[in-house]
């Protein structure tokens, strides 16, 4: 055997065990993915249950924070806000515009760059997803 061959024979067992390491990333990201709950999606009820925000400043939140993380959204507007209202089963407030303004004047959302579907559109910031994921302790 050469040092050709053997070169190649190490190239080609390191290339396999790369394959197989990427593999099992692969399937570790997939398994802890957050739009996954034992390989099903949460629902959005499911989520809030978990959460029990206590008026509809911190509902609001939550719902926008479950679009972002379990939905895969970049920014929501308030038809998407009403909608998560309707889907959890929750009352919508009277101005879901209003509790999302009380969200940006505490920090934990911000206006979007640009609008979706023509209407002013949001996301929840970094300090906003760390209150929500604290279940709403300061």
């Amino acid at each position: 055997m050469s040092m050709d061959d053997d070169l190649k024979r190490y190239i080609n067992d390191f290339e396999k065990r790369i394959a197989a390491l990427e593999d099992i990333v692969g399937k570790i990201k997939q398994k802890n993915s957050p739009s996954s709950f034992q390989g099903k999606k949460i629902s959005i009820r499911e989520f809030l249950i978990g959460r029990t925000p206590s008026d509809d400043v911190k509902m609001t939140l939550a719902i926008g924070y479950y679009f972002e993380k379990f939905e895969g959204f970049a920014t929501f507007n308030s038809d998407d806000l009403q909608r998560g209202y309707e889907s959890a089963k929750e009352k919508k407030p009277a101005n879901i515009n209003d509790k999302v303004n009380m969200n940006i004047k505490k920090g934990h959302m911000a206006e979007a760059s640009e609008k979706k579907a023509n209407r002013k559109a949001w996301y929840v910031t970094n300090s906003g997803e760390q209150f929500v994921k604290s279940n709403f302790k300061a």
